[in-house]
């Protein structure tokens, strides 16, 4: 498998840089089948209910993004006194077991030097500690509820760098790039494909006989950062923590034996359950990092089909739903969401993939 399997053309104006109003609205492309056998059709969030059945299970991520997009001002001493200078700071995961510690970017890190404090007003502050392969550590001085706090005053939604490049976050994103069901905090990225869905139609899914199980990943800044081996089993991917609960688990395992679809609502709901897989070839209790890679070959244990959004040329998100509906497949999905004006990415339009109809 070579990188340029996973590459397309794709027009600078579908790189969507607002969601559709409302959520459900966005456009959806639904994809039966496999090979000579798959079907598209084009549709709406809203429509989804017309391609689920009672005792299907919908595994959503209830990870919470957080204002991880900081401004502060760097004090340094100089010839001609204390003079500030402007720091931009993303933070990226926190660092174990150490209170109020974070691995974060630092624009510029080069002229910040380790034991310099940043302020970012109203008394929060982190001093850098040291470097870790580009990022730099950094120890606020709070942690807990009062970090939780400082940072939703201080800090801004750390918007994709594909989004961040036309504009700014501004305050409507605080709601648009969180879901209707964000509950533990640590995410620096949305779980996009569940920022379509709103209470009404979830309420309508419960309604008809879906049933819901919710799973946590943290999602991390390394979630966008590009594949850069031509051979792509030589890609290492980047770990995030997750949580299976044991209920969760067993209300998973519960559809597959009651022969229900178990289906994934983005890819990282997927990437967590399967790794809660990968032991026994069955889901399971899982509390851990994880860094598993999703390519074509795998071999699914959970997940019967995925709700996702479209995703970028040559990343290994395209490399995941090409393992669950084929390569050639995909390259079909794309040029029919091309084709028809789809809009891209994370405030982009979304899909639904059953590959057995």
């Amino acid at each position: 498998m070579k990188l340029s399997d996973f590459d397309f053309d794709l027009p600078e104006e579908l790189i969507a840089t607002r969601p559709a109003v409302p959520r459900t609205a966005s456009r959806f492309l639904v994809a039966l089948g496999q090979g000579g056998d798959l079907s598209l059709t084009d549709h709406h969030v809203h429509d989804i209910a017309q391609f689920l059945q009672p005792g299907d299970r919908l595994v959503l991520n209830d990870t919470k993004v957080i204002p991880a997009r900081l401004t502060g001002q760097r004090f340094r001493d100089s010839a001609q006194g204390r003079v500030s200078s402007k720091i931009e700071v993303t933070l990226l995961d926190p660092l174990g077991e150490t209170p109020g510690g974070w691995r974060a970017l630092i624009k510029p890190l080069r002229k910040v030097k380790d034991g310099e404090e940043i302020d970012f007003g109203d008394g929060f502050k982190a001093r850098v500690t040291g470097r870790d392969d580009g990022a730099a550590l950094l120890k606020f001085n709070t942690s807990g509820d009062e970090f939780d706090a400082a940072l939703q005053k201080a800090g801004n939604m750390p918007l994709p760098p594909y989004i961040a490049a036309k504009r700014a976050a501004d305050d409507q994103d605080n709601t648009d790039y969180q879901t209707v069901f964000a509950k533990h905090s640590g995410a620096v990225a949305a779980p996009t494909a569940s920022l379509h869905f709103d209470q009404a139609l979830l309420d309508q899914l419960t309604d008809m006989g879906v049933d819901f199980s919710q799973v946590t990943l943290h999602v991390g800044a390394g979630t966008f950062l590009p594949v850069k081996v031509d051979d792509v089993r030589d890609h290492k991917m980047h770990a995030e923590w997750g949580e299976v609960t044991a209920q969760a688990a067993a209300e998973i395992k519960a559809t597959k034996e009651a022969g229900g679809r178990v289906i994934p609502v983005g890819t990282t709901a997927l990437r967590l359950i399967e790794s809660a897989a990968r032991d026994t070839g069955e889901i399971a209790p899982f509390t851990d990092e994880t860094d598993i890679f999703i390519k074509p070959g795998f071999d699914f244990k959970v997940a019967d089909g995925l709700m996702t959004n479209f995703h970028l040329p040559k990343s290994t998100l395209m490399m995941l739903v090409s393992a669950l509906m084929g390569v050639d497949e995909m390259k079909r999905i794309y040029e029919h969401a091309i084709r028809d004006g789809y809009r891209f990415f994370s405030y982009g339009d979304s899909s639904l993939l059953l590959p057995k109809g």
